[in-house]
């Protein structure tokens, strides 16, 4: 039998960060889109760079720790796989757009940041309402154990504390 408090805790960890994550990726975005709008190239080149690193550090991560363990389970299992075949092609979409975005500039970034910010958003919500309680519904699947120490995945409060301030 699982630990039906831990699966719910594990679910309540990854939706939370979820939300921080979605939160700091539409507030980049707005700021790269403001500084575009104004036609401030310094501050365009700031909230660029500082996008991209999110990106690079925060984002694409967080899609790969999510297709090893909280993926491999439903992908094994006739109802899950074509919704986790699905959410792959996001995330090379996702991260296709994150390249695209890397060499872009004035309005052709600020499309490309908002493409991975409504992409991201559709993304999450998939995983949110349909994956993880999958997840947490199958006998032979644990969210608790699939997320357990990926900080990626479940933010700082329950995975490894990261060294580098962000999260």
């Amino acid at each position: 039998m699982k630990d039906s408090a831990a699966e719910a805790e594990a679910l309540a960890a990854v939706e939370r960060h979820h939300g921080s994550m979605l939160r700091r990726l539409t507030a980049l975005t707005d700021a790269l889109t403001s500084a575009v709008e104004k036609h401030d190239s310094v501050s365009e080149h700031d909230a660029h760079e500082v996008l991209l690193e999110w990106c690079e550090n925060e984002l694409v991560p967080h899609a790969l720790a999510e297709e090893g363990p909280l993926y491999s389970g439903p992908r094994e299992t006739a109802e899950g796989r074509l919704l986790v075949e699905g959410m792959l092609a996001e995330h090379q979409v996702i991260v296709a757009l994150v390249e695209e975005f890397r060499g872009a500039r004035g309005v052709a970034a600020a499309v490309a940041a908002g493409a991975v910010q409504r992409i991201f958003a559709l993304h999450l919500d998939k995983e949110n309402r349909l994956l993880m309680p999958f997840v947490v519904s199958q006998p032979g699947l644990s969210l608790a154990e699939a997320v357990s120490g990926l900080h990626e995945l479940v933010g700082e409060e329950h995975g490894h504390p990261r060294r580098n301030g962000h999260g």
